[in-house]
């Protein structure tokens, strides 16, 4: 068990101290524990994560962005840049499980964000680019449809905003993406008159002759758009209505698929407190406690799965250390939502019983982001491969297991199998790599890790205490997972060398 919000448990320390040091009387006694209580329930308690697998319906979406100079013009306003942002996040808001990529381009296309549903990133990203460290200002479709020619042939719709390009041939366009089996929406941004582009000391853009640069919507998109038989839009009206038309695009062009998707789950436990509180100020202020007591029993009902799945784990703990392995396989499968600890203690039962291939796939199954229980999963796993005599399966996993850190067992015994270099080199004789063991009782399940002893010639099993996460470790994987604002991260400097590269050879930047 840990806690969201750890820092109210400060605060329970004066009232424990009142509660034990302070005035005797039974009812301040009472008023004082549903205080600690309250403050308990406001730490948000939170039970294991479980990583489930959920089917969504989602479209394969690529979102094109043009951040050329002149996506600065205002006549579309404020300008075309910002509302085409805009209108990137209505859209991302009314398709909240579509599988986007987003790609920035000028004369060269960069991909901000990989195919993803989560679109808090995709709109982190967009706004973590600086249009002013963007040196280049040319447009080139060209090699924008070239780098999606190189993605999957898996059929998509790619939204296209952008106000032109430098490109007068649309056979060759439209023939690279009909090749590539992706539809087109078009956001034409900019007007057919066009406007000048001011610079950032307030003066007019002006080209090598000394002319002003009037940047104007390119009608080729259009021709391009009809081409490919897409729908062609233009930034008339506001970011929404665009990106609602948008919408209403998509539902002819793209094919609604099925995906699955996974995702960290956890119960919250703050009910619990809270209950004990009430009960205890309910018995002190009111008559009518036994009437209380079944209605709070009845709306309890829903902590009922998570309180049994802590028993059947608690007893699975207890026949493994008992070594009676069948009754902890039995047992783990009555929990209903597998967490980390119980996938880990069954992938340690199985190593026990010697059924090391099965050890393997419960092993390879499990998703942590702590460092220290994927190199403990990654140990019992090369263990298992030495126990086959898959050595150079096993080799793969002890350097993987040394990559996360230090690890005098990994490296001994990956010393062991480089001797092992194929299965007839079992028959030497050599011992087989030292295995790490652990104890496991149930106060581990609800304590802070113990450290682990590993002995030589005995299987290794985590058997849970290396499945352990500290509060604050699992509050930065929470915080990692499940956050709904990510915070705005600077683009690192690699990323506008990669967009501005070739910018001093631009023939025609506007």
């Amino acid at each position: 068990m840990s806690f969201l919000m750890p820092i109210f448990l400060w605060l329970i320390i004066p009232f424990i101290v009142f509660f034990i040091k302070g005035p005797q009387k039974i009812v301040i006694k009472i008023h004082t524990l549903v205080l600690i209580l309250l403050l308990l329930s406001l730490a948000r308690p939170i039970q294991e994560e479980v990583l489930q697998k959920t089917n969504i319906h989602s479209q394969d979406i690529i979102i094109a962005i043009d951040i050329s100079y002149s996506m600065h013009a205002k006549d579309i306003s404020p300008t075309r840049y910002i509302f085409a942002k805009k209108t990137i996040n209505h859209l991302l808001s009314r398709n909240a499980t579509d599988n986007v990529m987003l790609i920035a381009f000028t004369s060269n296309p960069l991909l901000l964000s990989p195919p993803s549903t989560d679109h808090a990133l995709i709109l982190t990203a967009l706004e973590s680019l600086n249009p002013e460290f963007i040196l280049t200002k040319g447009t080139s479709l060209k090699k924008l449809f070239t780098k999606l020619t190189s993605l999957s042939q898996t059929p998509k719709t790619l939204i296209l905003m952008t106000d032109g390009g430098e490109e007068k041939d649309t056979d060759s366009l439209a023939l690279m993406l009909q090749t590539s089996n992706i539809s087109l929406v078009t956001v034409a941004l900019g007007t057919k008159r066009g406007t000048t582009v001011s610079k950032k000391d307030g003066t007019m853009l002006k080209d090598k002759e000394g002319n002003l640069v009037i940047s104007r919507r390119n009608p080729l998109l259009k021709d391009l758009t009809q081409q490919l038989k897409g729908t062609y839009l233009t930034a008339s009206s506001s970011p929404l209505s665009i990106a609602q038309d948008i919408d209403t695009a998509l539902k002819e062009h793209t094919k609604i698929q099925t995906i699955q998707k996974e995702q960290y789950y956890y119960k919250e436990l703050y009910q619990v407190p809270l209950f004990i509180a009430t009960l205890l100020f309910l018995l002190v202020h009111t008559r009518a406690v036994k009437y209380l007591i079944l209605v709070f029993t009845f709306l309890g009902l829903p902590m009922q799965a998570s309180i049994l799945d802590d028993y059947y784990l608690h007893q699975s703990y207890k026949s493994y250390k008992s070594k009676a392995y069948k009754d902890t396989k039995g047992t783990l499968k009555s929990i209903k939502a597998p967490s980390l600890q119980s996938k880990i203690l069954l992938g340690n039962t199985y190593y026990k019983e010697s059924s090391y291939q099965k050890a393997i796939q419960v092993y390879t199954s499990i998703k942590s982001t702590s460092p220290q229980i994927k190199q403990q999963i990654y140990y019992n796993t090369a263990n298992a491969y030495v126990h086959l005599d898959r050595y150079n399966k096993a080799k793969t996993y002890y350097i993987k297991t040394l990559q996360l850190g230090s690890d005098t067992d990994a490296l001994h015994n990956l010393k062991l199998t480089m001797l092992l270099t194929d299965e007839k080199s079992a028959s030497l004789g050599i011992a087989h790599p030292k295995s790490q063991s652990s104890q496991t009782s149930k106060s581990e399940s609800n304590k802070k890790n113990k450290d682990e002893k590993r002995e030589e010639d005995q299987p290794s099993s985590s058997s849970g205490s290396g499945a352990k996460e500290t509060s604050k470790e699992k509050q930065n994987k929470n915080k990692l997972i499940s956050n709904d604002s990510p915070q705005k991260q600077p683009l690192g400097s690699k990323v506008y060398e990669l967009i501005n590269k070739g910018y001093i050879y631009e023939t025609q930047p506007w």
